[in-house]
């Protein structure tokens, strides 16, 4: 093995040494090929959708997309306004006015809904009217009085446009589910002679079949919200409170705050990062070429994206700051090799090729292991996270690769002062005097540390049992963000701000007049009504039922015993027949033009998406119990959250099983030794389970965020144990003495894995300042466990291997020395 790894280590000099001598040609070729795919970073989009977690063959996502074609775009804004008196002729103008500036200036509308225009169902003799609710505006107070008890009595109002206790009241705004891109109609489309006509066709909806649809974007659905907002911010005043909601404001805030945080991180990530390489380097050029060739690969990553048609989405907008931290990391190895030999010899040329011998091949299998982390991602169920695995890893290996190609080509170039230092003075300082400190203590202490550590391991597990899991959108925003309090406040008033929609399908056509089937739809919706799980419970559940009881009721002088569904088939035809020939166009909310799908609407508040999933399996069972004879399925916007949290679970659990043992493979290949490959692990896997008891200590939620630390993580801890194995091997091999070895990798090597970890760890810690929690607390932790994986290697793992390597004669490396295999690298690796 010390034969290979010498031949390795020949390699990477001779590799070093073509780099230094072709310098120009390098940096040339390397820039070229980095500024094609830059140049790609203008076609980078943004998606922070709630569908977006999903992969489009995902059969949650492809229920979606159905749906959304039939019925239209199940996500609405929600605008509640509580005024003084809400049936009072003042504020019903307030209200009309606002209802027609929003329908005047918010885009991509397809239906705004208000008591200006809510329906009104009723019978007039033998003629069934549908109009608007204020179409004759009461101008008395008795016909106020009346208005008022005919809407506070109508069940379809109730928890939709109006309060249950009155005194709230909403505008909904339903927008197209089809994006506007690339649409060119002409707005007379459609319409005959007569002047009445179908509305005109979309190119989306006349495009072959075989032509993907475009969904409302990320871009269209900003613009609603922000064009809301500033309708809003005109009428809001002392006397009119108005909150708006809303899973597409949800959606708009968090890209708001993922952008902004962007920006954020990566400025305090260049700031601090290049403050600790300034402090370990004391050399500008220490300072400017690290981060010079991380940018490079960030942005090269960042391009590669773009050119694929991958967008940011809410977990990749760690990437920026991740590549930055782990990127500088791979660097930091070879700058503090390189520097440390250049202050002895003063050769530049040496010093290159000297680092790269050195640590090459630590390098290469740091970066495999990190890499291999996050390749764990890669086949995850999400498509953020699997976007996330492949693109950082794509990005740790860019890093990699410029670390050992441009950045010795740069060292080549740039001119370096040579601050040469005497040989005595080399293992003087503070950083060499602390090194010591913890070689002595791990290495004199080792069984205490064994014990010590069995004991964190026992109390973090018990603590990790207790982690509860969690997909909480908005719980992410701090409690007085604007978005949060308006949803909680509508959720409070109105009982739901987002649907899960069950869709019924007769399989055939006019299936939706059996009476039978009808009265079993009334019968779900009052049962569904009563279902409750936890913090889950049902606001409103109604279908197409709700209109048909209008229709029936009106049709039979407004009484309301009639408020019921027919028992005669053909009635049920010709009622529904009368009301599409009344000009309204509700029914096509609620069923497909065959009368063979029904829409069933189940409004829900925003609460966490991982107990929605119980409650979903309820529904289910209640209606494929209830409705055997037809094709059920269930989607909507609460089921897409339930159904990302659930993957989430999943894909974590594969995520870490393959991470572990592909790590765990490469420091058996790397060490040469099973047993002592598997022992290197236990210093990896402490960090971890010490991570997992503080958020079981501090209950914090296992989210989506969260459950990502874990395997990268591992990757990222593994790197230091990788130079500390790699090179205690080396010294182990040449002296026999297990603490001697300890003390020269330490001295040595020890250093870089210090400044790797701080430069890390503050790349994490930076998130503690994100706006969303989720983003926090994944920052926090994985910082964390960097710092619990440094002490791990700086005392764990030196105490393990002092006490499984004996101390014996050092023969086997002076042969080595002698015939001339030990490599450069390792003569006079002391300090």
């Amino acid at each position: 093995m010390v034969q290979v790894r010498y031949q390795i280590e020949k390699a990477f000099e001779g590799f070093a040494r073509a780099i230094y001598r072709n310098r120009i040609k390098t940096i040339l070729l390397v820039l070229l090929v980095s500024g094609a795919i830059i140049s790609q970073i203008p076609k980078i989009t943004v998606d922070t959708s709630m569908e977006g977690f999903l992969h489009e063959e995902d059969p949650a996502f492809l229920a979606y997309n159905h749906f959304r074609d039939q019925f239209g775009r199940d996500e609405v804004v929600i605008v509640a306004l509580q005024p003084p008196e809400v049936f009072d002729s003042r504020f019903f103008d307030t209200l009309t006015a606002l209802h027609e500036k929003l329908e005047d200036t918010v885009p991509y509308i397809d239906d705004i809904t208000s008591l200006v225009n809510v329906r009104n169902t009723r019978g007039k003799k033998d003629e069934l009217i549908v109009e608007d609710l204020l179409e004759d505006r009461p101008e008395s107070d008795r016909e106020m009085a009346m208005l008022k008890e005919r809407a506070l009595s109508n069940p379809m109002y109730e928890n939709t446009i109006i309060s249950k206790d009155g005194r709230f009241t909403s505008i909904i705004i339903r927008t197209n589910s089809r994006s506007s891109i690339g649409q060119d109609m002409d707005l007379m489309e459609g319409f005959g002679d007569d002047g009445f006509g179908d509305e005109p066709e979309t190119e989306a909806e006349t495009a072959p079949e075989t032509s993907a649809p475009v969904y409302l974007t990320d871009k269209e659905n900003s613009e609603v919200v922000e064009a809301v907002r500033r309708v809003v911010k005109e009428f809001r005043s002392p006397e009119l409170s108005i909150w708006v909601a809303g899973s597409p404001v949800v959606t708009h805030f968090l890209k708001q705050s993922m952008m902004k945080d962007i920006r954020k991180f990566l400025l305090m990530a260049t700031l601090t990062v290049g403050l600790a390489l300034f402090v370990m380097f004391r050399r500008i050029s220490g300072v400017v070429l690290p981060l010079l060739v991380v940018f490079l690969s960030l942005l090269t990553t960042v391009g590669l994206m773009a050119a694929l048609g991958v967008p940011i989405k809410v977990p990749t907008q760690i990437l920026p700051s991740f590549l930055l931290a782990v990127g500088v990391g791979t660097s930091v190895h070879i700058l503090a090799i390189f520097f440390y030999r250049y202050r002895r010899s003063g050769d530049k040329e040496d010093a290159v090729v000297y680092a790269l011998g050195h640590s090459g091949l630590a390098v290469v299998m740091t970066n495999m292991t990190t890499a291999a982390g996050l390749a764990s991602f890669s086949t995850a169920e999400l498509a953020p996270i699997a976007d996330l695995g492949v693109f950082a890893c794509i990005g740790v290996m860019l890093a990699f690769v410029n670390t050992l190609v441009l950045l010795p080509a740069m060292l080549a170039l740039v001119p370096l002062s040579k601050k040469t230092v005497p040989e005595e003075k080399l293992g003087q300082g503070p950083m060499a005097r602390l090194l010591t400190f913890v070689g002595d203590f791990s290495t004199g202490h080792a069984k205490g540390i064994l014990a010590f550590s069995a004991v964190v391991v026992l109390l973090s597990s018990i603590s990790a049992s207790t982690i509860r899991f969690s997909h909480h959108p908005l719980s992410w925003f701090p409690e007085d963000n604007a978005i949060r309090t308006d949803t909680e406040k509508i959720d409070r008033e109105f009982s739901g701000s987002i649907s899960l929609e069950v869709v019924v399908d007769t399989g055939k056509e006019n299936g939706l007049y059996d009476p039978a089937l009808l009265k079993r739809l009334e019968a779900a919706a009052a049962h569904v009504e009563t279902l409750e799980y936890r913090e889950l419970y049902v606001g409103k559940a109604w279908s197409l039922t709700t209109i048909l009881k209008e229709i029936h009721q009106a049709l039979n002088e407004n009484r309301k015993e009639f408020y019921r569904i027919p028992d005669d088939h053909d009635l049920i035809a010709q009622e529904f027949l009368l009301f599409e020939n009344s000009g309204s166009d509700d029914l096509e909310d609620f069923v497909d033009s065959q009368f063979s799908k029904a829409r069933f609407m189940i409004r829900v508040p925003f609460k966490d998406a991982y107990h929605s999933g119980e409650f979903i399996r309820q529904v289910n069972s209640y209606f494929a119990y209830e409705f055997p004879e037809t094709r059920v399925e269930l989607t909507g916007m609460m089921a897409l959250l339930s159904r990302t949290i659930l993957a989430a679970i999943h894909s974590m659990a594969k995520s870490y099983a393959i991470a572990l043992a592909v790590i765990t493979f490469l420091m058996i290949l790397l060490i040469g030794k099973v047993r002592i490959g598997l022992l290197s692990m236990i210093p990896n896997l402490v960090p971890i389970l010490l991570m997992l008891g503080v958020i079981g200590a501090l209950k914090l939620p296992m989210d989506l965020f969260t459950m990502m630390v874990a395997s990268i993580a591992i990757g990222l801890a593994v790197d230091d144990t990788i130079h500390f194995m790699h090179n205690f091997r080396r010294y182990y091999e040449r002296s026999g003495d297990p603490a001697e070895a300890v003390h020269k990798t330490l001295q040595t090597t020890g250093r870089a894995m210090l400044v790797t970890s701080v430069v890390l760890s503050i790349g994490f810690f930076i998130f503690g300042f994100a706006t969303m929690s989720n983003v926090r607390n994944f920052g926090l932790l994985t910082g964390f466990t960097i710092v619990a994986a440094l002490l791990a290697d700086y005392f764990l793992a030196p105490a393990l291997m002092v006490l499984v390597n004996k101390k014996k004669a050092g023969r086997r490396f002076l042969k080595a020395t002698l015939s001339g295999s030990a490599g450069p690298a390792m003569k006079g690796d002391t300090i």
